[in-house]
């Protein structure tokens, strides 16, 4: 059996501009694409926290260091600029690893510049508070 386990997120990163006229895509400043370890065209989650959207899309990469967040094509009717957004990559985990994984976490300021990065475990109580967890071993937290 196989989980489909979170892999990596970037944290309310804030949309920068919006192309309608593009083919579709999100287009992240490349830095926060090698951070949390996403590849170019890669699927990904995108959920906005101002509007309660939520979409999957593809990553094509902005310059390095631009804090560009653009949605493309159809996702640039999901929000507007200044809209806050996360965005999940998922990723299939066998039982063994499912155990082992930690997830990569990427955490921006504003101008979507990087403020901190961490792989909390899968017990790491203090990053997920209030959580509960279940596992085959049982109930924690």
């Amino acid at each position: 059996m196989f989980r489909q386990l979170l892999r990596a997120k970037l944290h309310r990163v804030t949309v920068t501009d919006a192309n309608l006229a593009y083919e579709g895509s999100l287009t992240i400043d490349e830095d926060l694409i090698r951070e949390a370890g996403l590849q170019c065209y890669e699927l990904v989650m995108v959920s906005n926290l101002n509007n309660g959207e939520r979409f999957e899309t593809y990553v094509i990469p902005g310059p390095a260091g631009s804090g560009v967040i653009t949605l493309n094509g159809p996702a640039a009717r999901k929000g507007i600029v200044g809209d806050q957004l996360v965005v999940f990559c998922y990723a299939l985990y066998d039982e063994v690893e499912a155990q082992e994984h930690c997830p990569t976490i990427v955490l921006v300021n504003e101008k979507n510049r990087i403020v901190s990065k961490h792989n909390p475990s899968q017990w790491d109580l203090e990053t997920h508070e209030g959580n509960v967890r279940i596992s085959a071993g049982g109930t924690r937290g």
